[in-house]
Parts: C-alpha cells; structure tokens; sequence
C-alpha cells in the first residue's frame, strides 16, 4: 500500500470529526485479509501514534465505529466488491471518492500497472457515477498521446499484453522471464507513445478513461511531486522505507491538498480541475542542491555503524550527460569485466560467481539510468497557480 493512502487516512481520522463514515477499500481476497492489511500497513504503524494518544482505550472502538472496511480489488468491475448489499449501500451512503490506488514502479509489469493505473481509474469512475454526489479524483483526453503518435488505443493496449501472455506460456516461459518481459513490453509501449516508463503512461491512460467516463461529476486531477516525510503532522520526519527519506514534496502538506480540494469542488458542478502539487516554478530545488545538503548534513552528523564508528561520507561523483556517464562505466566496470570473463572462461568457469554477480549488478544500474534518464535531464517546470490558492501549509 503507497504510505501516502496511510497518510490521508490518518488525517482523515484525526482532524475531521464529521466524516460519518469512512469506506476503506483495500485490496483483500476476504475480509480476514483486509484486516490483517488495516493492522499491518494502516494503522499499526507508528503514524498513528498521535491518534492512539487521543483516543487512548477507545482507540479500537473509534475504528470500528468510523472505517467500514471493504476487501476488494479496483482492477475489477465494481471495485471487486463481492457483497450486493455492500454495493448497494455505498452508492446509496458515500458523497466523496478519492482513489489513491496505484503502482508507482517506475519499471512494472505492463499487465500489473495497466490493470490498476488505467482500469483501475476506469472502474473507479463507473463506480462513483452510481454514487450520489461526488468528487473524484484523476483526466487525459481519450487517444492523446506525448509525441503526436496516433492510434492509441486502451483496449487494443489490453489485447496486446493478453497476447503476449498467451505467447508466453505457450513457450512454457518461467514466471522470472514472463516478469522480465511484461516490464520490457511496458517500456516498449510507453516510449512508443512518448513517455518515459509504465508508470506515468499507465496514469495517463487511467486520466483518459476517467475524462471518457466521468459524465457530469465534479473532477479533481491532482498530480503531487515525488513524495516523502511527513512535516508536521501527525508528527514531523515519520517516513516509510529508505526510499522516502528525502523531503521533495512533504506528505501531510499533499494530503491536506488533497482535502481543501474536496471541499472546494463540494457543489459538484460538472468541472475538471488540475492541481500541480509542488513549487518547481515557485521556489525550485536541484539535483546538485540536494547532493550538497546531504553531504554536508552527514558529515556534521555522521551516521554511526554497527561498531560505534562514524560512517565518513564522500561527494558523489555526478555526471553532466549521458555521454560521460557511459564513458565512466566502460572503463571503471564494462572493460574489466570483459576481462574478468576472458579470465573466467580461460580457467574453467572458476570466477563464474563473481562474474554473474558483477554482471547482475551492472545491468540493474544500466536499467535504472535508462527508466530515470528523462528525470535526470528534465528541464520543465510545472505551474502550481491552482494550488498556489490552496492555503494548505499550516
């Protein structure tokens, strides 16, 4: 579960005492799975502690009575859902659908994220159309593409992954080789289409479904930066993983976003509205920015080993293009490693571990600068105006 959705959940809980009810849809096979997931990834971390704190011994009691818990699967026609009656009183009961789900992989299974990120979104809008006065968030308009290609087609995207899966075990292809080449076919059908990765071409082509579905309902596209610690609330610096230790955009100031724009669209006039989460034209930070404050945060407080001693830290060693990149990799890893193989084959396959081992690692970084290259040299700003109006820092 993306810790953002734990973020908005919490917030939700805390500071909106109005909020009758919450229907919390998470993806379970039963409802015994959908628990397990509420206690282990929601609220069993440290991020509610301030809650807990509030509610004190009544905790458990304050959940039951404000989270409807929903096993389910949003890839699914009516959100997978299983219960009619469950149906039926959410359509009747719910005012606001945010759908928060996603795979974020940069380099996932095409199969994986078409079938949250697009039909996902597609699902979700049938299911909120049924509702009786909403706010939905996420749009693209149907067909459009990044580099003017034509004949983008969403369904004709899903026969292809379903060929390619038929094709795939009719060759009696292992799951590793079939994972491997669901991510590539991702790839390959994003760039043919102009962007980067699965994942942003995914959302896109959810943004098109919802745009092609929403009818009349009141439409919130909101598009937050790469998002990370926590600043304030419910505490400040709690983050998930090591992957979100870096404060690029702060995740209560994102879920707080996501709030006041539910309130301001609460009329639900028919309506498409973008928000830019993020202050690349108003207050910009770079890479190099970011290297710096870094090293010299580490180096004033130093993070100490397993042995009581500080870790020293270097700079890190950046480079200005693609060119020079693949110029530090032939001579610093590719050339010896070519020798090491003529070294492994000349005595019998003896540093064969080494060399697998050496090998794996040098395709997975190569892999990595490949997916986040138009990251890394992306030079676009994106304009936060409708956000700007948002007070939300608070």
């Amino acid at each position: 579960m993306c810790f953002e959705n734990a973020v908005f959940v919490e917030k939700i809980l805390r500071v909106q005492p109005n909020v009758k009810k919450f229907y919390l849809l998470l993806r379970a096979a039963d409802h015994k799975s959908a628990i397990h997931r509420l206690h282990n990834e929601i609220i069993g971390k440290d991020l509610f502690k301030v809650l807990k704190e509030k509610c004190g011994k009544n905790f458990s009691s304050f959940i039951s009575e404000k989270i409807t818990l929903i096993p389910g699967d949003i890839s699914h026609e009516d959100l997978g859902i299983k219960d009619c009656n469950l149906v039926q009183e959410m359509l009747n009961e719910v005012d606001v659908v945010v759908n928060l789900a996603a795979t974020t992989n940069f380099d996932e299974r095409y199969d994986v994220a078409l079938g949250l990120n697009t039909f996902g979104a597609k699902f979700v809008a049938n299911f909120a159309k049924k509702c009786t006065g909403l706010i939905l968030e996420n749009s693209y308009s149907m067909g459009e593409t990044l580099n003017g290609v034509s004949g983008l087609d969403i369904n004709f995207e899903k026969k292809i992954i379903e060929q390619k899966l038929n094709e795939l075990r009719l060759l009696g292809a292992s799951d590793k080789d079939i994972t491997q080449a669901m991510k590539d076919l991702g790839i390959q059908r994003a760039r043919f289409y102009g962007w980067p990765n699965t994942y942003v071409f995914t959302k896109a082509l959810g943004e098109m479904l919802v745009g092609e579905f929403k009818a009349n309902m009141a439409t919130i596209i909101l598009r937050p930066t790469i998002i990370t610690s926590t600043f304030k609330e419910p505490f400040p610096g709690w983050a998930e993983g090591v992957r979100t230790i870096d404060s690029l955009a702060i995740a209560d100031m994102v879920v707080n976003a996501i709030i006041i724009a539910m309130v301001a669209h609460a009329s639900n006039q028919p309506s498409e509205t973008i928000y830019q989460v993020g202050s690349s034209m108003r207050n910009p930070v770079k890479y190099h920015n970011l290297q710096d404050f870094g090293y010299r945060y580490f180096s004033k407080k130093p993070w100490i080993n397993k042995d009581g001693k500080a870790v020293i830290v270097g700079k890190i060693r950046v480079m200005d293009s693609m060119a020079s990149f693949h110029r530090y990799m032939a001579l610093r890893y590719l050339l010896p490693l070519k020798g090491l193989e003529f070294a492994n084959t000349a005595f019998c396959h003896f540093f064969q571990g080494v060399y697998s081992d050496l090998n794996r690692k040098i395709s997975f970084v190569t892999r990595l600068i490949d997916i986040y290259r138009p990251y890394l040299f992306f030079d676009a700003m994106y304009v936060s105006i409708n956000s700007s109006n948002f007070i939300f820092l608070h």
